[in-house]
């Protein structure tokens, strides 16, 4: 795997940078991307995969769908809350026009009762984009999920065991009757590695990791071993100043309102969906259970969409640093996609794609 922080674009950054980041103007300039020198160029192996990340109203689809354009490529969605059918306002799910624009895959995956599981998605994901390089197109991993975006590309080991509750409860039972401590005995005597990075107070992470061991044999250290998948990969990450971001997000937050956000919830609830169901628990949808109940006002409810909405910026910030394997950050603010669109292509002929 080859990100955008390692040699094959080591010598794109000054120049490329001020072609991606000067302000929108008539772009008549020729190619200001350089070609590096030869033997900074180190063509690998692997199909290409173009990942475009970054927090809540950064503006990925908007320099997505253009991009897919230009390159001739397919959108695999990186959103954990797009996949759910029915949940298209308060997920900012692409529009029709945008999907008629150019393929979108894994949206509308699965209804809003059902689990869908991170093994699930990278699975899913991993196919799909297969699939993309098999039709002779370039896959676009795009979205702000970033255990999604993550496990993609950085190829996590995810035990695909199912929960047992039986069993669960018994080392719920054991922890609530010798201690968290002693729970965490038993998982160092199966899965020394695991225990060491696991904090004995983590209660619910220690059980799953004995879970997966009594239920396997295998230790889940064992199992989330990564590897790598066989792309090479340009990351491409979008930011804005924090205060910039707030407002696009309280922006975004209005227009969802404007289109409907509380019908579509009020509809959830008319088909029988409930607050227990997965997404349900979901920023834009959860907030509005107070209100609904009578518990709390309208500008209550809003008030608190906008609260969590940045508090889950913030989250995305961390995730998003504290898992940079060499991100290419672009200033939304100043982005010409024209520049983008070249930066692209030049990467690719570079690589031997």
């Amino acid at each position: 795997m080859q990100s955008a922080g390692s040699q094959t674009i080591s010598a794109l950054p000054t120049a490329a940078h001020r072609a991606v980041s000067a302000r929108a103007q008539p772009d008549t300039s020729p190619d200001p991307i350089p070609d590096p020198a030869p033997d900074q160029i180190s063509p690998l192996p692997g199909s290409p995969l173009v990942v475009i990340l970054g927090p809540t109203a950064c503006g990925k689809t908007a320099l997505s769908i253009p991009l897919a354009q230009a390159v001739n490529g397919e959108i695999v969605c990186a959103d954990s809350r797009q996949i759910y059918r029915g949940m298209d306002i308060g997920t900012a799910k692409p529009t029709p026009a945008e999907r008629a624009a150019v393929p979108h895959h894994l949206l509308d995956v699965v209804t809003p009762d059902q689990t869908y599981t991170l093994a699930e998605y990278q699975r899913a994901a991993y196919d799909t984009i297969n699939t993309i390089h098999a039709q002779g197109k370039l896959p676009l991993l795009v979205g702000g999920t970033g255990q999604y975006i993550t496990a993609v590309v950085e190829g996590w080991g995810i035990p695909e065991v199912p929960p047992n509750p039986d069993l669960r409860a018994e080392l719920e039972a054991f922890a609530e009757l010798y201690g968290a401590r002693a729970l965490h005995d038993r998982l160092h005597t199966h899965d020394p590695a695991a225990a060491d990075r696991i904090d004995y107070r983590n209660v619910r992470r220690v059980i799953r990791a004995l879970e997966v061991y009594l239920e396997t044999g295998t230790p889940i250290s064992v199992l989330q071993r990564k590897q790598p998948p066989p792309y090479r990969i340009l990351l491409l990450g979008l930011t804005l100043p924090r205060e910039v971001l707030y407002q696009r997000a309280d922006d975004r937050i209005d227009r969802m309102l404007a289109d409907g956000l509380l019908d579509e919830v009020r509809a959830l609830l008319e088909a029988g969906y409930t607050w227990t169901c997965p997404a349900m628990s979901g920023l834009g949808y959860a907030q509005w259970q107070l209100y609904l109940d009578g518990a709390t006002s309208y500008d209550e409810a809003v008030a608190a969409i906008r609260r969590e909405t940045r508090a889950y910026i913030r989250r995305q910030d961390t995730w998003f640093k504290g898992h940079d394997t060499g991100t290419y950050w672009l200033d939304q603010a100043q982005i010409i996609p024209a520049a983008v669109v070249r930066l692209v292509h030049h990467w690719l002929a570079n690589e031997g794609a």
